[in-house]
């Protein structure tokens, strides 16, 4: 039981830390453009970071692969939404497993 408690607190602290200590340090508005144009791209970073690697083993071979995330990319660079880049390269790898 101790040792639960322990762990929970531990958890506590460190997702509790990260979210309060911006805000107890930076008390003032960030003016530097450098550093808002860095903050503003880091979500997104660390969102393709997490989520790259696993497209390539998330089918049943890397050319179905390949074709979903190519088809990702092209239409987020046309700026779709993100439901419709995601529902037509999930369309995209299914029909390419149909014929490979």
């Amino acid at each position: 039981m101790e040792k639960a408690l322990t762990a929970v607190i531990l958890m506590a602290l460190v997702t509790y830390l990260p979210r309060v200590l911006p805000m107890a340090v930076f008390r003032k508005e960030i003016t530097s453009e450098y550093i808002k144009s860095f903050l503003y791209y880091v979500p997104y970073a660390v969102l393709a970071s997490l989520t790259f690697p696993d497209i390539f083993t998330s089918t049943s071979g890397t050319v179905t692969a390949m074709i979903g995330t190519l088809t990702a990319l092209l239409l987020a660079y046309r700026e779709k939404s993100l439901v419709v880049v995601a529902l037509c390269s999930m369309l995209a790898v299914f029909i390419t497993q149909l014929f490979l």
